[in-house]
């Protein structure tokens, strides 16, 4: 089992790139990039490419909608040329309250789009032939009538490794279906072992279904906040991860178009997903955040004595996790790096 986390980088890049600096030296084995409506993605793990030398370096996760599809390929071939071979794609659709309030873009057919983008990649990639791609959602070159008329097939000057890894972040049935079809790994979020087959068994059956055997085994990452000691005070620390929670679930989205809000139902809290939205949209962050069942935050952590996060790993791994995504939380004279260097040796 490898270890992840996201990029925390609210403060500066450079401390943040510092930081991933020491984690690698603990073990930490891969890092995540967002990119929502703040600094770009792209810039950020350029700049850890050039500081670190072991960690790969994941989007986690790039708009399918903000770049082109050719443009994505060539993103992800210029940083895993940068990191020698290090760069991870993750993809996901954002939500429509970004895409189309910050970018101005029509939210539309996320599946379909997603599935073309990464054939797309994949065929810049591979440098076979010039580029074409005649799907329902993108034409390349534009088909006669379209634009100048001018437009001819290319193929990518560079020569990239043809195999970049892509991942695709989805929680929705079609959505995980998908990513177990054409990916190369998994990004969910709020993820319960104990449930996940529940929640997500027949999409993951379905797309393994139809997986091609060169795609290999499905990678999956999942976890949560990570602190290790005892007592009361330590376990308190799971209430760390509530205004999150009633973020995502409360007010990431609108009433009837939130998939976290989804997500929880499926999970069996319809009747608190609902009370959490309505007080979160009503500007009771608070009282929203109180509302998130305590079952569902201890599901969702690694914080507790060390048996009980080392019980948390192995049913992260009974439920097909291969990347433990942790988000370091050190208690008394600990750090992040020994945090990162004890649960690299329990996960084995």
């Amino acid at each position: 089992m490898q270890i992840s986390m996201q990029l925390d980088y609210a403060g500066s890049f450079k401390k943040a790139a510092a930081n991933v600096a020491e984690l690698e030296k603990a073990g930490l084995d891969l890092v995540w990039v967002a990119e929502a409506y703040s600094f770009d993605g792209v810039s950020v793990m350029g700049y850890l490419a050039a500081k670190t030398e072991r960690v790969q370096i994941a989007s986690g996760i790039l708009p399918i909608y903000t770049r082109t599809p050719t443009l994505l390929a060539m993103t992800a071939a210029g940083l895993d040329a940068l990191s020698d071979g290090r760069f991870v794609l993750g993809l996901g659709a954002s939500g429509p309250q970004v895409i189309e309030g910050f970018h101005g873009i029509a939210y539309d057919a996320p599946l379909g789009r997603t599935r073309e983008i990464i054939e797309i990649c994949r065929k810049v990639w591979a440098r076979e032939a010039p580029l074409r791609h005649d799907g329902r959602y993108y034409h390349l070159p534009l088909p006669e009538g379209e634009g100048t008329g001018l437009g001819k097939p290319l193929k990518i000057i560079g020569h990239p490794r043809p195999d970049i890894p892509v991942w695709i972040a989805a929680i929705g049935e079609k959505n995980v279906e998908l990513a177990a079809e054409v990916a190369e790994g998994w990004l969910p979020i709020f993820f319960v072992p104990e449930k996940a087959r529940d929640v997500w068994g027949k999409s993951l059956e379905a797309g393994m279904a139809k997986r091609a055997p060169e795609r290999g085994p499905l990678q999956v990452a999942a976890g949560g906040l990570l602190a290790i000691g005892e007592g009361d005070d330590v376990v308190k620390l799971r209430d760390l991860a509530r205004p999150q929670l009633a973020l995502y679930i409360g007010g990431m989205g609108a009433r009837g178009k939130n998939f976290y809000n989804t997500l929880a139902q499926r999970y069996g809290y319809e009747k608190e997903a609902a009370e959490i939205q309505d007080l979160y949209l009503d500007g009771k962050k608070s009282e929203a955040a109180a509302k998130i069942p305590d079952e569902l935050v201890s599901g969702l952590s690694l914080v507790g004595p060390k048996s009980f996060v080392a019980e948390r790993i192995e049913a992260m791994k009974e439920a097909g996790v291969t990347h433990l995504n942790v988000i370091p939380a050190p208690v008394g004279d600990q750090t992040a790096a020994g945090l990162i260097a004890t649960v690299k040796e329990m996960a084995g």
